[in-house]
């Protein structure tokens, strides 16, 4: 009669196949992880070292453990064994294969383990019928054991992802909402590996590119899919400069945004729909910054607010008297094409008064006030700014007050 099953079958087998392996195992290590590459087609077709590399070192740990294992009642994964098998079930998730691919090479392992095992007991002696089914019980619960470990690491991964995806998906419904709290925002964001976010780039995609825009982007990026289009938030960073959207997205049709404070997001991807409903459809990408002017007088106020902002930068430092002061002048020298003569006349100050401002707003603007598409950038956006803030007793009503007045 044969002898009860074991939860640790291992402990019949003879102490002296670890002896006929082990001197065995520099060669036996490599020629099994290849045939278990090579008889697994999902494997067979990765060219990638570190693949190798980590079925190599499965092999090795799982053949190494399985020799300590010989004639003891010991459990056949300790936690740092099993961890390299969980982490095996992990990386098949993580790269998208499903878990049958993993299994089907723990059994051709599993046969070529016994084939082996038999092996080398063979050359050292007559190997019997007893000894031949104590050693396929025990590859098989060893295996199975292995197998455990790798569907749970499989599992973990998988769950893992889901919960990812939900995060990812949190975070990027209150970024597109703009009126989270800071506190929830920075929370949310943290927990999908963002600790610092700050400013962040919204492109408009095609819905057919929403896939390609997440395996491109990875971590780096949410994607949101809406239906009539797909929208990409992309952290600042090298990835989201203008230089490498333009390289990673030429030819296809992408409208981006300039990189926003998360709280201004909604407004940048209403700037995005807009600048789309002009370019159409047309192979991109187009950048939104392009368009700022064309915005701004369609009556687009996202896109005033826009240039606004990036043509008074240079201006923000100063209290509000003296920029009102340059802001009035540099309008008058813009509308009158330079001439210090009809901006003194105008604002009703000493014409070295005009020169001296102009050389405060040379220092600050530079050669931008050459550039015929800043200054009718800056035209639109003082007419606006001016014309808002005109009232009686401010600073540019009107003219600024008494003739040849101080800087």
């Amino acid at each position: 009669m044969s002898a009860p099953l074991s939860a640790t079958p291992w402990q019949r087998l003879p102490a002296d196949l670890a002896t006929a392996m082990r001197p065995h195992l520099p060669a036996t290590v490599p020629a099994v992880a290849v045939a278990v590459t090579e008889a697994t087609p999902a494997f067979a077709v990765i060219a990638d070292d570190k693949f190798t590399r980590d079925v190599h070192t499965a092999v090795q740990v799982a053949l190494d453990r399985f020799l300590d294992l010989v004639g003891t009642d010991e459990p056949a994964l300790p936690p740092r064994i099993r961890e390299v098998f969980v982490a095996l079930g992990a990386a098949e998730a993580r790269e998208d294969r499903g878990p049958e691919a993993l299994l089907a090479a723990l059994r051709m392992a599993a046969r070529l383990l016994l084939r082996t095992a038999s092996q080398s007991l063979a050359r050292l002696r007559p190997v019997d019928t007893e000894e031949l089914i104590d050693l396929s019980d025990a590859v098989s619960a060893y295996v199975a054991e292995l197998a455990a470990a790798s569907t749970d690491g499989y599992a973990l991964q998988v769950r893992e992802q889901a919960g990812e995806v939900d995060r990812r998906r949190q975070l990027a419904e209150l970024l597109l909402r703009g009126d989270g709290m800071p506190d929830a925002v920075q929370a949310a964001a943290a927990r999908i590996g963002w600790p610092d976010l700050n400013l962040v780039v919204p492109v408009l995609l095609p819905p057919d590119q929403a896939r390609d825009a997440r395996f491109r982007y990875g971590t780096d990026g949410l994607v949101v899919e809406r239906g009539r289009d797909a929208v990409l938030l992309l952290r600042a960073g090298p990835r989201a400069t203008r230089a490498a959207l333009g390289t990673a997205l030429a030819g296809r049709w992408a409208v981006i945004s300039s990189a926003t404070a998360w709280p201004q997001l909604p407004a940048a991807v209403r700037l995005a729909e807009q600048a789309a409903g002009l370019v159409g459809t047309d192979p991109g990408p187009v950048f939104v910054d392009d368009h700022l002017v064309a915005l701004t007088l369609r009556g687009e106020p996202g896109a005033l607010a826009v240039l606004t902002a990036r043509r008074l930068a240079p201006l923000h430092d100063l209290r509000p008297a003296q920029r009102d002061n340059l802001l009035a002048t540099l309008h008058a020298w813009l509308r009158h094409w330079g001439s210090r003569a009809e901006v003194s006349a105008e604002l009703f100050v000493h014409p070295q008064t005009v020169s001296y401002r102009l050389k405060r707003l040379r220092d600050r603007y530079g050669t931008d006030l050459d550039d015929p598409a800043v200054r009718f950038e800056l035209l639109v956006v003082l007419a606006s700014h001016l014309g808002t803030s005109r009232r009686p007793g401010s600073a540019v009503a009107g003219r600024e007050g008494q003739p040849f007045a101080a800087p």
